[in-house]
């Protein structure tokens, strides 16, 4: 994923195109360390991180640590699951998509021409 970031920001994409792919596809970092003595083990530390869009983490179900408090606003609108429009390649609900069409430029699925009466 960094590989991929850096690879795209050497052929002249900005800080912003970086930032917005990590984001976007999420990065996690994950490691054990032990330190053993003789095959005993005397300390074991485990690290978890994870850089992510709430769209991105709700995607993926990533948890967060007991006591954050994840239910804002921002979380419960990325749990909603979006697609693209075919039309503006804007990013919609799904459910309003397929149901009712793309508040932003106006495109209509054709399940939405089934349901929708005619004048």
């Amino acid at each position: 994923m960094v590989i991929e970031a850096v690879k795209d920001y050497s052929s002249g994409g900005t800080l912003v195109d970086v930032i917005d792919r990590i984001l976007d596809k999420g990065l996690v970092i994950n490691a054990d360390i032990t330190i053993s003595v003789a095959g005993v083990e005397l300390l074991g530390i485990k690290i978890r991180a994870a850089l992510a869009s709430f769209e991105t983490a709700a995607k993926y179900g990533l948890e967060f640590p007991s006591g954050t408090n994840y239910e804002t606003a921002a979380w419960k609108e990325a749990v909603v699951s979006k697609e693209n429009c075919p039309q503006c390649d804007k990013r919609v609900p799904v459910e309003e998509l397929i149901s009712t069409g793309c508040p932003w430029c106006g495109w209509i699925s054709a399940k939405a021409r089934e349901l929708k009466p005619e004048a």
